[in-house]
């Protein structure tokens, strides 16, 4: 049998998933990272976008996650999200109200609330390509 990686995702309500995988690429912020079994340790930041969990040389799961943490060991792949959930459970329509909703609060927005607005925005933006 192939050497296995463990992969947990947890979101601040519960542990969304935990399971034994060949392979995952988590979306990071300095690009996407490809983890196998091995991978030398790293702690990370998870930009908004899509999980993807590998079996037999093909993606088996797609996860959208709204951002986050990674951590990294060569037996572990750790990812604490914010906000995740199957891609096939985007509502694509859902997700453009969403980004509209968040480009008009970005608009409105003054000093103190425009980084925040912006992050929603990535958020829903990366919510509406998920979606396709």
């Amino acid at each position: 049998m192939a050497e296995r990686l463990e992969f947990e995702l947890v979101s601040p309500e519960k542990l969304l998933k935990s399971e034994s995988v060949e392979m995952v690429v988590v979306p990071g912020a300095e690009g996407d990272l490809g983890v196998l079994p091995g991978h030398s340790p790293l702690i990370a930041t998870v930009r908004p976008g899509v999980i993807d969990i590998h079996e037999s040389g093909t993606v088996k799961e797609r996860i959208f996650v709204a951002g986050g943490f990674c951590e990294v060991s060569p037996e572990r792949c750790t990812v604490l999200a914010e906000e995740a959930m199957p891609v096939t459970a985007i509502d694509k329509a859902a997700a453009e109200k969403r980004l509209e909703d968040a480009n008009q609060a970005w608009q409105k927005a003054d000093d103190a609330t425009k980084a925040k607005a912006e992050a929603e925005r990535h958020v829903a933006e990366a919510m509406v390509a998920a979606a396709g």
